[in-house]
């Protein structure tokens, strides 16, 4: 199975570095990057040490309903390319444990998918979930529960119920 991984939607992290509030209606917070624990959201690289990032609470559900967590998140200060791949970032091997949870359609949590696994088992892990035809994505969380990305089937569009969803941009 070919998997789409993305970062959040370009529209998301350009409202956000051009100062609008987060999910919790807060301003990002700006601060400079240190090691090499801050990974961006959008283009799913690591923030190099002493750029300027945004800390910010992002929940990548586009409504309120029971499942739409929230949790804090970096986000390169300036513009940059988002991630659309068919593969994870290799950095993520080092997510160590990370967190996989598929998502109905509905964008309900399928609690008989979620899973904690090393770095190096998230791509299986992802596919595995994603076998199943009631799972539309999955999220791949930090051991912290930080929101990293969303994964899908790579011939399937980002859609919300009764939404039309985003042109989805061909990997490259």
């Amino acid at each position: 199975m070919r998997l789409l991984v993305q970062g959040i939607p370009t529209e998301a992290a350009r409202r956000l570095q051009a100062g609008s509030l987060d999910a919790h209606g807060q301003l990002p917070l700006r601060r400079r990057a240190t090691g090499t624990g801050n990974p961006c959201r959008h283009c799913l690289q690591p923030v190099a040490e002493g750029d300027e990032m945004l800390v910010l609470a992002y929940r990548p559900f586009d409504t309120l309903q029971p499942y739409a967590e929230v949790g804090p998140v970096f986000l390169h200060a300036k513009a940059c390319t988002r991630h659309v791949d068919e593969q994870l970032p290799a950095w993520m091997t080092r997510m160590t444990p990370a967190l996989v949870r598929g998502y109905g359609a509905d964008d309900w949590i399928r609690y008989d998918t979620a899973a904690v696994v090393t770095g190096p088992e998230l791509h299986a892990a992802c596919v595995g979930i994603l076998s199943d035809p009631s799972v539309a994505y999955v999220h791949l969380r930090s051991k912290f529960n930080c929101f990293q990305c969303r994964v899908q089937r790579a011939d399937t569009e980002w859609q919300r119920p009764g939404k039309a969803g985003p042109k989805r941009q061909r990997p490259g």
